[in-house]
């Protein structure tokens, strides 16, 4: 009697806002299509609301990936191709790794999978994910124009309850927007600022100080206290668009060129005048003008890479003792004032740079440095050679 084949079943579906059922759905009709081709079901993997975009987070489908490595089944079982991605460059390479292991993929409404089918409804999959994104934007875009908030809350407002995309002021919030506008547009700079709401124990709009950083934002992004247009009655969007990285899965935010802003004027939600918004401005856009030789650069051989043990923030320089030696501070105690221990110190240059000399005698790492050495030297070598033949 010929042995039956082992199947395992796969199922995914993709947000929140989808029935749970989806799956116990797919899984039934999944296991009908088995029972009719006489296939033994060895195991189910399943992801719920993940997307199709990317194979990361996704620990049902690298489960079956690994399994798969170890020959638990012969076959994978899904409802249609789009369970398993809906990015072409990841369906064909689950298809790839499955047929090198001698794993055949069938789905329930496409049948036995072959690299023709594969190509095409992994075309089909992106085209409408990409559609869906246009879509989605472009309905965005019109309730943007409507003066309807399509984001996240921003600092001095709050949502109204029942009717999506509506903001209203919160006197408190925006009473602490006016007093940084008037104090930075009379000559305090942001630091200073942020030292006096982190003593007073003002609440800031995340985290857990307030910081230099959030009350400049960032110019071209449009953020910060001092440069969101929403205080002075401008609802600005599509500022940013959000991309996803194809080796970590990862969400990241990208900025627009200002052509594709889109602005709608909403005077009900102005919280500063527009004259002290326009001398903030002015003054950013002079204290900005730095020619590039004189803007800052790493001078030291550590900048940006320590961390203050008390608090985990990164440390800086502090002027110098009275030997001459470079002293540096916790930034969190320059910037914020937050820092619960913050010292001054001044030997932690020589102390790497003695603890970096006691590494590097090891034998070990003389031999590895050797090795590399050497390697890299052959590496010129070779192109070197290609560049003078090709001349």
């Amino acid at each position: 009697m010929e042995q039956k084949k082992r199947a395992a079943i796969y199922a995914r579906f993709s947000t929140d806002l989808q029935n749970e059922r989806s799956i116990e759905d797919q899984l039934s009709l999944c296991q009908s299509y088995a029972s009719r081709e006489g296939l033994s079901i060895v195991g189910t993997d399943e992801d719920r609301a993940r997307s199709g975009g990317s194979v990361m987070g996704r620990n049902g489908l690298l489960q079956l990936l690994d399994d798969a490595r170890e020959k638990s089944f012969d076959i994978v079982i899904v409802e249609a191709l789009d369970r398993l991605s809906r990015d072409m460059e990841d369906l064909a390479g689950i298809h790839k790794r499955l047929s090198f292991l001698g794993i055949e993929i069938r789905a329930v409404h496409e049948g036995v999978v072959n690299t023709v089918l594969v190509g095409l409804r992994g075309l089909v999959g992106q085209l409408y994910r990409e559609d869906n994104a246009h879509k989605v934007r472009r309905g965005l875009a019109g309730r943007v124009k409507q003066g309807l908030a399509e984001g996240g809350l921003t600092y001095g407002y709050a949502a109204l309850a029942g009717r999506r995309g509506e903001r209203v002021i919160v006197e408190a919030e925006a009473h602490v927007i006016r007093r940084i506008s008037q104090e930075y547009g009379e000559g305090r700079t942001p630091r200073e600022i942020a030292h006096d709401l982190n003593k007073e124990g003002v609440s800031p709009p995340r985290g857990r100080a307030w910081n230099a950083s959030t009350i400049n934002g960032n110019l071209e992004r449009g953020a910060g206290i001092l440069q969101n247009e929403l205080y002075v009655g401008r609802l600005t969007w599509n500022k940013v668009r959000m991309v996803k990285d194809p080796d970590t899965g990862k969400r990241l935010s990208r900025p627009d060129p200002r052509s594709e802003w889109h602005v709608a004027e909403v005077p009900h939600l102005a919280i500063i005048n527009p004259e002290l918004f326009a001398a903030a401005q002015k003054r950013k856009g002079e204290r900005g003008q730095t020619h590039p030789c004189h803007q800052r650069r790493p001078r030291r051989m550590l900048s940006g890479l320590l961390r203050y043990g008390s608090c985990g923030a990164g440390m800086s320089t502090n002027g110098k003792d009275k030997s001459g030696r470079v002293r540096i501070r916790c930034s969190a105690a320059t910037e914020s004032g937050t820092c619960p221990d913050a010292k001054t110190l001044d030997t932690v240059e020589s102390a790497v740079l003695s603890g970096l000399k006691a590494e590097l005698r090891a034998p070990k790492v003389i031999a590895e440095y050797e090795r590399t050495y050497l390697e890299e030297r052959k590496r010129l070598a070779i192109t070197s050679k290609r560049k003078k033949a090709a001349s």
